[in-house]
């Protein structure tokens, strides 16, 4: 199967390298940055051509990946539509949206999907080694679906499908589990400074634990997999987190402390901790939420 990639950032380059590997012909990349563009192709045994990113003629793949940031996607397909003189299958990769957006493809006989790995790429290089049994949300034609698959499958990931309505809720989802997890930790790395620790030194500190999480949630529930203060309805403990944290935290750390421990409080009561002890929880950090404002 022959595929052009268009947008040669973190994961096109990614997409570029891991489908070189199955036995994907990949043709083209077309990107803004040519040197970058360069360094992935070198890394490709058939080197694909490096075309300018909106130098679409001559396409003769049999599948076109829009690995553009999202804002890009319905002008890259405009631009397609009246340069293409074959109907090829193209995917854009966006989370947030669904293959209605490649609508003007479609009235000119393509097939339209999206593929989008549930994967965190900061890399390319590194990125091509975390598509294997990462899962990938698939969406579109019912043609375009089944390559979408095929091509998940030879990745070596999983793919499961949602109705195209949902895409935003679905993105929305995994932002809050990768970006706002890394965000999450950084509050908890600020909090280890205040304490005298280096930034760098409480990242390393905070990592075991936080991977031990992840890998309970592995094999439990995120009811089962609950631990901590909250978790045991510790009411003195909390009160003495939300002291210190007043005291020593900024208001935004604080803030991101209630909330979270609001929510665990719905997980401690599906584990069946001590029911009044967490109403009374759920009363102080009522109280600090509203000292806040």
């Amino acid at each position: 199967m022959k595929i052009s990639i268009i947008g040669v950032g973190k994961l096109g380059g990614a997409l570029a390298i891991a489908l070189s590997r199955k036995d994907f012909e990949v043709e083209n990349l077309f990107a803004r940055n040519s040197q970058n563009a360069n360094k992935i192709a070198e890394l490709i045994e058939s080197k694909p051509r490096i075309r300018p990113s909106e130098e679409f003629k001559e396409i003769s793949s049999d599948v076109i990946l829009i690995t553009t940031q999202d804002f890009e996607i319905k002008n890259v397909a405009e631009k397609l539509k009246n340069s293409l003189h074959n109907q090829p299958i193209v995917f854009h990769t966006s989370g947030s949206l669904s293959s209605e957006i490649l609508r003007d493809l479609k009235n000119i006989g393509c097939r339209v999907g999206s593929i989008h790995p549930l994967v965190s790429i900061s890399d390319a290089r590194l990125g091509a080694e975390r598509f294997a049994d990462a899962y990938f949300c698939v969406e579109g034609d019912e043609e375009a679906t089944e390559v979408g698959e095929q091509i998940v499958e030879q990745l070596g990931g999983k793919s499961f499908s949602i109705t195209a309505e949902y895409k935003t809720l679905y993105h929305a989802a995994a932002t809050a589990a990768c970006g706002h997890l890394v965000a999450l930790i950084d509050v908890a790395i600020e909090m280890l400074t205040k304490c005298g620790l280096e930034t760098e030194n409480a990242q390393k500190i905070l990592l075991p634990l936080i991977k031990s999480t992840v890998e309970n949630l592995e094999t439990q529930s995120t009811t089962e997999a609950l631990t901590g203060t909250v978790a045991r309805a510790d009411i003195k403990t909390l009160e003495n987190h939300l002291k210190t944290l007043e005291k020593n935290a900024s208001k935004e750390a604080l803030e991101v402390y209630l909330q979270l421990a609001a929510r665990s409080v719905h997980l401690a009561e599906r584990q069946g901790a001590n029911a009044l002890n967490l109403k009374k929880i759920r009363g102080k950090l009522l109280l600090a939420k509203n000292n806040l404002k």
